[in-house]
């Protein structure tokens, strides 16, 4: 029983490590986190993936780079959109300001949206994970925290009051042992005859 918790214990460590470095590390190193939750980069980006950018200026990014950006209110896209760009042009009317075409790899035709970027940068894909991106959907859900912060801590205690249980039995049992044993050995002192002088 001792084994199993110890070995629960450890897994729940190992898993909240994992989790907290998936969370932690990319932030510490500059990078954003997105979640893929459309099948429209499928091939490239699966949904579900998790893609990691650096925020790069607009005027360095070029026709294939993969950004992340928030569609004009026009088209009322609510979320976050992670697509390839398909162009770049400068019209005159943008003043100076790249203006980006962009495409989902796995859909057949351009967005319909024209994007200019009004803070001058854009998050740039840099890496992404496959299904990671499940982990932190799930997260987002109260009642799944909640399950996977309240089951653990209930095996781990359980496991721990068993265990306890468990080793107060067997002093118990030693101890009554150990005054069997006196008991026993005073008897047959008792019994011994005594040598006479």
């Amino acid at each position: 029983m001792r084994r199993l918790r110890n070995w629960l214990v450890n897994l729940v460590l190992i898993c909240a490590v994992i989790v907290a470095a998936l969370l932690v590390v990319p932030l510490l190193l500059g990078y954003e986190r997105f979640v893929i939750t459309s099948g429209s980069m499928t091939g490239t980006i699966d949904k579900g993936s998790v893609v990691y950018s650096e925020v790069v200026p607009a005027d360095t990014l070029k026709v294939g780079d993969i950004i992340t950006f928030t569609p004009p209110a026009v088209y009322k896209v609510d979320d976050l959109v992670t697509h390839r760009i398909h162009a770049i042009s400068h019209p005159h009317e943008a003043h100076g300001n790249p203006v980006f075409r962009t495409k989902g790899d796995a859909n057949a035709d351009p967005d319909p949206w024209e994007i200019t970027l009004d803070d001058g940068k854009a998050p740039l894909e840099k890496a992404h994970i496959p299904y990671v991106g499940y982990i932190y959907l799930a997260l987002a859900i109260p009642w799944v925290r909640i399950l996977l912060i309240t089951i653990p801590a209930l095996l781990i205690g359980l496991l721990t009051v068993i265990s306890v249980w468990r080793e107060a039995g067997r002093e118990a049992e030693a101890e009554r042992q150990a005054l069997k044993d006196a008991h026993t050995a005073e008897k047959e002192a008792a019994e011994k005859p005594k040598a006479a002088v």
